[in-house]
């Protein structure tokens, strides 16, 4: 059986920390190595070996670190350009290795066999290959695209002339296209028309702007396909959305989704949970949760709540989350522990340690993931972690919840079992909903997460389905933590370690460009010394660099530099007292008005924002700081009211009336600022020793920024440590 991509095995010989080591065996978490040089041996954590920068399995091309980032350079190409490379990393796989990707089982094709065919003849097999399909390639050219696939990965493959930097719109005059977004953005709300209504009154837009004449409005149909162009990747409608009319169509001939082995097939979705809990504004809410399911084991391996709107990186952790034990919290009792289950726990921690102190739920690596076409799902940073993950995604077909029934049955089980028995239920339809739901809400959406998580162990993994049946008992009705057992010992279970990169890794991700004041993004700018020797020098195409942001901790980034991942905070964060989400700020800019320079600006809304957070928190903890929330009840939400009553009008003028000697100044204090901003940022990511040049001294903020390493909700190379 051959060894799949990314397989480290004892006796593999590996490069790690500059010398050259032989792995001599696996206990758990930790690996032995064996120097060559001086044949001494250490015990090392394997997720410490598997992150090292110099990592890699020397003799086997098939295993160790993957050639290019998940989150690489080749989203920017254009799709032929990235396809060809593609083409040829299967092509030069084929050479080294006799196999065209990761996962084929079959033998190798004629000519390609190592075992039988040197590398040179391989070569020019290949290069015969490609010759007589069309394309002259020389055997010089094939041994030249293996040394830079070695040398760079697939960036190595991709043509030069695709590499270099294009317009969005072609040629297009940016006078008009700015004309052509004021346009859909006003017509936002109201009715839409014609394109031919649009195309005017773009028209009248360039007149008022630059006088009759001067700008030209393109043609009809260039026109058409520049306005799809933009509405497309500004997310602009064109037409009205209307309710859409459906033929009646007949309903489907049901088909159980059968699954044989855990992982085989997991359904995800997400849907608002029949709850009203008290976010973080004081206003009461439903969340929404966000779920998976084993189709072979019926096991919710993992199950997320968040404020509705669930975003990308939910999805992309809950795949993560299903790889490793979910820990025992404080205080559940010992029986919901992995130890008192019917799972094999002494066989599993003799694998995998981390199970030693897991809670009773599965641990399932999948292979195949069903989703719907929600865009949370079919987002570019969840397409790319399943991919990272080695996960497989397979979508079903729009308006079709049969397609996935055994996640929505969940979320019906998760009603009538859960939800109806929680302070604040809404009922499942406007019928059933009573006229106090509000004032009922207690709950804050940790603690319900906590008592979600102790239910799913308790109250559904430990609870017999019609559904599962014995293997080799057919007549036996089994709990997923009894299939779960059954089926382990037939499938086994592989542990798979995840680095602090990995975790990054799962975070969405967008380019940007490192100037002098930093690296700005949302109206927030990010810095600090280790972004010092690469402003403004990217070597990508558009000059920008890989930046992944948690929108759940906004005060920090993580940026990829040549060596490896950087954390970087946000300058003003020792201006805001409390932890915050991005719903938090986002709620901020659009009621604090401009009035003076972006970077005025940007700390005048960290200001508002610790001033909100603060009387947030004193309305939600009473005077005595006791409590989930006081009187008056959440509705009224007095310190969110008095909060933006006193931010200001939410209008933005059209200009910034700032004079051009004042810009100058203005910059010129910035520059100052930011290296007295770089000189403060030392230590942990966050903690800032003093307060910005020019601000009032409060008397909170020595305490939030000596407190401030509790901020972290996902700290990546911690999670990595503990599992």
């Amino acid at each position: 059986m051959k060894r799949p991509v990314g397989v480290v095995a004892v006796g593999d010989r590996i490069r790690f920390d500059g010398r050259i080591h032989v792995l001599a065996g696996l206990d758990g978490p930790r690996c032995r190595l064996l120097a060559e040089e001086d044949a001494g041996v250490q015990v090392v954590l394997l997720t410490q070996v598997l992150g090292a920068q110099d990592f890699d399995v020397l003799g086997n091309p098939r295993s160790g670190r993957r050639r290019a980032p998940v989150h690489g350079p080749l989203d920017v190409l254009d799709p032929a350009v990235r396809e060809k490379a593609l083409a040829w990393e299967r092509h030069v796989l084929e050479v080294e290795t006799g196999h065209i990707g990761p996962h084929q089982d079959w033998p190798p094709r004629t000519g390609y066999d190592p075992a039988m065919y040197g590398l040179a003849e391989r070569e020019a097999a290949k290069a015969a290959e490609l010759t007589a399909a069309g394309e002259p390639v020389s055997v010089a050219t094939v041994r030249r695209m293996r040394a830079r696939y070695r040398e760079q990965g697939v960036w190595g493959l991709v043509d030069g002339r695709g590499k270099r930097e294009r317009a969005a719109f072609g040629r297009a005059d940016p006078r008009v296209l700015a004309a052509i977004v004021r346009a859909l953005t006003e017509q936002r709300g109201r009715s839409t028309g014609t394109l031919g209504r649009l195309r005017r009154q773009v028209g009248w837009l360039l007149e008022d702007a630059h006088g009759p004449g001067v700008v030209a409005v393109p043609p009809a149909a260039t026109f058409n396909r520049l306005v799809r162009a933009v509405a497309e990747q500004q997310g602009l409608a064109l037409t009205a959305a209307g309710e859409r009319r459906r033929a009646s169509r007949p309903v489907p001939v049901f088909t159980p989704t059968v699954a044989t082995l855990p992982g085989e097939l997991v359904m995800m979705d997400s849907t608002l949970l029949d709850v009203m809990v008290v976010c973080e504004d004081g206003q009461a809410r439903r969340p929404e949760l966000t779920m998976a399911v084993d189709v072979a084991t019926r096991s919710i391996t993992a199950a997320v709540l968040r404020p509705k709107g669930t975003k990308a990186v939910d999805a992309a952790v809950l795949l993560a989350q299903t790889l490793v034990p979910q820990p025992m919290r404080p205080g559940w009792p010992e029986y919901l522990s992995m130890a008192a289950s019917v799972i094999p726990h002494q066989r599993l921690v003799s694998i995998d340690a981390r199970m030693q102190g897991a809670a009773a739920r599965p641990v399932i690596r999948p292979s195949t993931v069903v989703i719907d076409q929600g865009k949370v799902f079919v987002s570019r940073c969840f397409l790319a972690a399943a991919e990272h993950l080695g996960i497989s995604v397979q979508p079903c077909p729009p308006a079709s919840g049969y397609a996935k029934g055994n996640v929505e049955r969940g979320f019906g089980a998760i009603g009538t079992l859960f939800a109806q028995y929680v302070a604040g239920y809404t009922g499942n339809s406007l019928a059933a909903r009573g006229s106090t739901v509000e004032d009922d809400a207690c709950w804050t959406l940790p603690q319900l997460q906590d008592l979600l998580d102790e239910w799913v162990v308790c109250g559904w993994q430990e609870r017999r389905h019609e559904r599962l049946r014995h293997p080799l008992m057919p007549r036996l009705t089994l709990t997923p933590n009894e299939m779960w057992a059954a089926l382990t010992g037939i499938a086994g279970h592989v542990p798979v370690p995840l680095t602090g990169a990995d975790w990054i890794e799962l975070l969405p991700a967008r380019r940007c460009a490192i100037g002098e004041e930093g690296i700005r993004f949302e109206h927030r700018t990010y810095d600090g010394r280790v972004l010092n020797g690469h402003r403004h020098r990217s070597t990508a195409a558009d000059g920008k660099w890989e930046v992944h942001h948690n929108p759940y901790e906004p005060w920090q980034c993580w940026v990829r530099l040549p060596h490896g991942w950087e954390q970087v905070t946000w300058i003003h964060q020792g201006l805001v007292s409390k932890p915050f989400t991005d719903t938090t700020w986002r709620h901020i800019r659009s009621v604090v008005t401009r009035r003076e320079s972006r970077a005025e600006h940007e700390e005048q809304l960290a200001r508002h924002l610790d001033e909100l957070l603060r009387r947030t928190h004193a309305a939600d903890t009473g005077v005595d700081g006791v409590g989930v929330r006081s009187s008056p009840p959440v509705g009224s939400a007095p310190g969110v009211l008095d909060a933006v009553a006193c931010t200001g009008t939410a209008s933005r003028p059209e200009k910034d009336d700032q004079p051009a000697q004042s810009r100058r100044k203005a910059r010129a204090g910035r520059a100052k600022r930011r290296n007295a901003n770089a000189d403060r940022l030392e230590g942990p990511a966050g903690q800032v020793l003093d307060a910005d040049e020019g601000a009032d001294p409060t008397p909170d903020i020595a305490g939030a920024a000596a407190s401030v390493g509790s901020w972290n909700i996902f700290d990546a190379h911690q999670e990595a440590q503990q599992w």
